[in-house]
């Protein structure tokens, strides 16, 4: 469905599970986009979650915002909730959405009642945190190219974007980020599901990743010491795509954080292993 916003644009939106259930507004990683993945699906139903994601701006349908601001999507997402006449919410957001994520635990309204981060970036400008050190070479490359400006980093979007449609292709794409657990899940349906992601967000063009990367990269528009509810942060010590740095830098400074740091996490099995716990708890803080 679509649902339309404030100052004119529309969001696409996608809704799973136990339309009885607690709502939960999901923010997908870089460069995805809103649909759920079948066992995110059928975890939903069992536990009583309202499965609610949705396209940034740029992704698949969503009508592009340029220039964003990570905190821009709390208006978004005040939206949405709007629109599918939510009293309360919680929400969780993995990689490039667990900015936004934190954006809606410090600025969302009563109605949100808890946030999960899973493998979060930290601030681009984060004070004592080397950003890139640990990330895997695709990632120094890709954010590279966002200091030489929007045409290069659109080129090098659209070259990459043009080289993974079967999951042999991106394991091989993506070959630096990838520590041995996260390469022995993304296989199978889970990378088939990463591709339809990929592909429904990329659509019409590349403009979500791209504004994903400069709103990473520029001042958040909050504060994550300004947070003020509950917070789940998880995060796998074995993560080339956001090193675990990022998640301990993030868990010194949310006020009240519960931070889970495991040894046998990479980044893509947070995905593929942690959505019962992340579910569980978001539901103990409803």
């Amino acid at each position: 469905m679509l649902v339309g916003t404030n100052d004119g644009r529309t969001l696409e939106v996608h809704e799973e599970g136990d339309p009885a259930g607690l709502p939960v507004i999901v923010h997908h990683g870089t460069p995805m986009a809103g649909i759920a993945y079948e066992p995110h699906v059928e975890l939903a139903r069992e536990q009583g979650i309202r499965l609610i994601g949705y396209d940034r701006p740029g992704y698949g349908p969503s009508t592009r915002a340029p220039g964003r601001r990570v905190a821009d999507c709390v208006p978004d997402l005040t939206d949405i909730a709007d629109a599918l006449q939510l009293d309360h919410f919680a929400t969780w957001g993995v990689s490039g959405g667990g900015p936004h994520a934190l954006a809606c635990a410090a600025l969302c309204d009563e109605r949100l009642t808890a946030t999960a981060s899973l493998a979060a970036v930290a601030p681009y400008d984060a004070d004592g945190l080397a950003w890139l050190e640990g990330m895997g070479e695709d990632n120094h490359v890709e954010f590279g190219k966002v200091l030489e400006g929007e045409a290069a980093l659109r080129s090098y979007c659209e070259g990459v974007a043009g080289e993974r449609h079967e999951p042999e292709e991106l394991a091989q794409a993506i070959a630096s980020l990838l520590g041995a657990e996260d390469r022995a899940v993304l296989t199978g349906r889970f990378a088939e599901y990463l591709i339809e992601c990929e592909r429904h967000g990329l659509a019409s063009g590349v403009d979500g990743w791209v504004d994903d990367d400069f709103a990473f990269a520029e001042p958040w528009g909050f504060e994550v010491s300004e947070i003020a509810t509950p917070v789940l942060l998880l995060h796998g010590e074995d993560d080339r795509f956001v090193p675990v740095s990022h998640g301990r830098w993030l868990a010194e400074r949310i006020p009240g954080v519960e931070a889970r740091i495991d040894a046998a996490d990479g980044h893509l099995t947070l995905l593929e292993r942690r959505m019962r716990e992340v579910n569980e708890w978001l539901l103990s803080h409803s």
